[in-house]
This record gives C-alpha cells, structure tokens and sequence, in this order.
C-alpha cells in the first residue's frame, strides 16, 4: 500500500486515539476529586455516619435529637481513664453526661476543646458532666499532654481501639467520625448527637433541652 493510501487511515486513528485519552483525563480527574473529598470529610469530622432505626432528627445546624419516648439506653461504658483509674458512666446515673469522643492527633479536636472545658465549667452545678471518649492514641501520654495544654479537668476512658463505639446501637456514631459527641439524659438514654466539632453557642444549643426536662 502507498504512503498516500495510509495517509488517511492515521488521520482517522488520531482523533479516536485523542478521545481516549480526554476520557482518561476526566476520569482520573474524577477520581481525584473524590478522593479529596473524602480525606476532606474525614479530616473535618464531617456528618458522616449515623441513620438505621436509632430515631435520630437531624437539623440545619447538624444537630440530631430523639424524641424522648424512642430513646434507647446507652450501653455500658467502663474501663480505664487516661490516668489509668476505673471509669464507669453508669456512676453519672441522675446527671446529663456529655460524651465527647476524641483524639490528641485531631485538629478540630483541638478547635472544640476550649468549648468543651468553657460550657463543663459553667453547667457543673446544674447536674451536667463531662466525659471524654479517647480513641486511637497508641499510648495515653499524647492525650494527657493534650488535656493539660487544653486545661481539661473532667476525665476521659481510654479507648485506643474504638470497641466502646462499637457498643452503641448500630447507627448511633461511625468510628471514623472523630470528633463525635452525645449527650445522654438523666435516665442514661441517648438524646442527641453531633458528628462534627462543636461551637460554644451550638453545645450549649444541645444541652439547654434536656436540662430543660423534668
């Protein structure tokens, strides 16, 4: 065949060669943004996680509630503190505990604690306590330099393997989502929960109905 006929075969090939390779382009680029996304929601705590039949109601500021006639007892939740004393929510029994589960490797960790530490100091003497939820620190000292440099003074269990999340009713948190707080009522029922780091003004917004209750 002469080069003349095979001219018009590398034309057509070219075309087709540059839409394959567009396609590839936009599909990896795809696959890129989705992945940052991901590590994005991750990172900030996100509103991951959640739903099954736990009769959470979500609202605009990402705050979820149960009506108080569909919430569930909290399981049990004992061990160790970050001190290496013996723990048990239980003892709480009659009080609003605020669970808050954390990390000392977790930046917006970091940004609510101020917020945690500020409203537990304010609320103590209307029966409300605060309880930390430690997870994946390999080792308690970078979660007790984290405390100090916090200035948190209520305790925390420590969690490093996240099996005291695993105890809540499917659907309640996801382990990935760090932080996550719930606030258990008096009677140790989950009232409501957040996925995501807290302001001061919304951890309060979240208390100031069960403190409410009779």
């Amino acid at each position: 065949m002469s080069a003349a006929n095979r001219a018009p075969q590398r034309s057509n090939r070219t075309p087709q060669h540059a839409n394959r390779i567009r396609r590839r382009a936009v599909l990896a680029t795809g696959g890129a943004v989705a992945a940052a996304l991901l590590l994005s929601a991750c990172a900030s705590g996100g509103r991951q996680g959640g739903g099954g039949g736990t009769g959470f109601v979500t609202g605009s500021d990402g705050i979820a509630t149960v009506a108080r006639a569909d919430r569930v007892q909290a399981p049990d939740l004992s061990g160790k503190s970050l001190e290496g004393e013996r723990l048990d929510v239980a003892d709480y029994r009659g009080k609003i505990v605020v669970l808050n589960v954390w990390g000392s490797w977790c930046g917006p960790c970091r940004l609510e604690a101020k917020n945690f530490v500020k409203v537990s100091e304010d609320l103590k003497d209307q029966g409300v306590q605060f309880v930390g939820i430690n997870t994946r620190d390999t080792s308690t000292s970078p979660a007790l330099a984290f405390e100090k440099a916090h200035g948190v003074t209520y305790p925390s269990l420590y969690d490093p393997t996240g099996r005291l999340m695993l105890r809540f009713e499917k659907g309640t948190l996801n382990p990935q989502t760090i932080p996550s707080t719930l606030v258990l009522d008096r009677e140790g029922k989950v009232a409501s929960r957040s996925l995501a780091a807290l302001s001061e003004d919304n951890l309060r917004k979240m208390l100031e109905p069960i403190i409410a209750e009779k």
